[in-house]
């Protein structure tokens, strides 16, 4: 029983690490990769984005965002995807990235995570699309 347990913590960690990554996300998606430029493959496979990348490449480079924002101002309606970090209160990372929303399916310590004390959730990233095209980026420095 105790080598079945700490098999499937085990595959768990794969499994979470192998989301996380833009090649685990380029094999599950290599249609829309294939027809992307040479110079664009490059900066996904580098987990970066640029500005007119279409939601589908960003979610290549950087997967599923922590949240949405829609925004409509005087110049139109503009779409925001943040990506938010969890970290202690002396800014050492607790967990990052989309899947925590699903209560961390496959990973064993993602209770812990979420209980620390004095967590604090932090924005490192943004992406704010407009006309379905990355038109801005805002990243902490």
């Amino acid at each position: 029983m105790k080598h079945l347990t700490y098999f499937l913590i085990a595959a768990g960690l794969l499994l979470a690490a192998g989301c996380a990554t833009p090649e685990a996300r380029i094999k599950r998606n290599p249609e829309i990769f294939a027809q992307l430029s040479p110079n664009d493959q490059q900066l996904i496979r580098e987990g970066k984005v640029a500005l007119g990348f279409t939601p589908e490449m960003v979610k290549l480079a950087l997967g599923d965002p922590d949240r949405v924002f829609i925004r409509t101002d005087a110049s139109g309606t503009s779409e925001s995807w943040s990506y938010t970090t969890y970290e202690s209160d002396t800014g050492v990372l607790l967990y990052r990235g989309y899947y925590h929303r699903f209560y961390g399916w496959g990973d064993p310590f993602y209770p812990y995570y979420m209980s620390f004390p004095a967590r604090r959730e932090r924005e490192y990233f943004k992406v704010v699309f407009s006309g379905g095209r990355v038109s801005a980026i805002e990243r902490q420095s």
